[in-house]
């Protein structure tokens, strides 16, 4: 079984989803508490998708999130690594478009979408950095990005409860409530892996990205993360000013 050491070995990850698609959202929904829904409310909301709009849904799982903003007007892709997410995904939601494919070599030109999209998925990615600066390609100048993410709360008394939550508690309900267990213990490892927030936006401003911030979900057990592909002026001004001669030392001062 697949260890949550975050060097994911991507040909198992998929089959272990594989195994999971037909009861995956109700498994997440009982583990969650009813907050999934919660969650993805918040998402959609951040995304903020117009009609007309392009957008991508990596790691959409059964479509349950791209159904959703496909509901606002705009054209939706549904993409994930998994087969089985897939099959299941095309089956509940036949309207909706479904590719197979990979977080880090997403099969799109580049520009092409307004909005990039991604929950509860890049932890499962091999290289997180890949995948994020697969999405700043494949956005719009001016585009969009949002994660959705377990994080790490920052009240320590929440977080060791938490911890406790994932160690001791979830494994008992998952083993009630999903056919493969084994798979859930997985997703817990890498919860308990992933590194807090300021990292993921450390990652993201690493791919290119601006504006870029969270909001904490559930106190911090989940963080909605955003950024945006600078638009072409804004690149322009940036090497402008990058090629500028820089000032030179006067009287001790140093330029910045």
């Amino acid at each position: 079984m697949t260890r949550a050491d975050l060097s994911k070995t991507p040909r198992e990850v998929a089959a272990m989803f594989d195994g999971v698609a037909r009861g995956y959202d109700r498994t997440n929904t009982v583990l969650s508490g009813g907050n999934a829904t919660l969650w993805r409310i918040a998402t959609v909301r951040a995304v903020d998708p117009k009609r007309g709009e392009r957008i991508l849904d990596i790691a959409a799982g059964t479509g349950t999130s791209s159904a959703a903003l496909a509901r606002t007007g705009a054209t939706v892709i549904a993409l994930d690594f998994s087969a089985g997410m897939v099959d299941e995904g095309r089956r509940r939601h036949p309207d909706l478009t479904f590719v197979q494919g990979d977080a880090e070599k997403l099969p799109f030109d580049d520009d092409e979408f307004d909005a990039v999209t991604i929950s509860f998925g890049l932890r499962n990615v091999q290289h997180p950095d890949v995948a994020l600066a697969e999405m700043h390609r494949v956005l719009k100048p001016g585009g969009r990005v949002v994660v959705c993410e377990f994080s790490r709360p920052p009240m320590a008394l929440l977080r060791g409860a938490y911890q406790l939550y994932l160690k001791h508690v979830m494994p008992i309900i998952a083993g009630a409530a999903s056919s493969n267990p084994s798979a859930y213990r997985y997703l817990f490892e890498s919860i308990d892996a992933w590194p807090e927030q300021g990292v993921l936006s450390q990652w993201l401003r690493a791919a290119g990205f601006t504006r870029v911030g969270y909001r904490n979900l559930s106190a911090g057990v989940v963080a909605l993360h955003r950024g945006h592909k600078p638009a072409d002026a804004q690149v322009r001004a940036s090497r402008a000013r990058r090629r500028a001669p820089r000032p030179s030392s006067v009287s001790g001062e140093t330029a910045e």
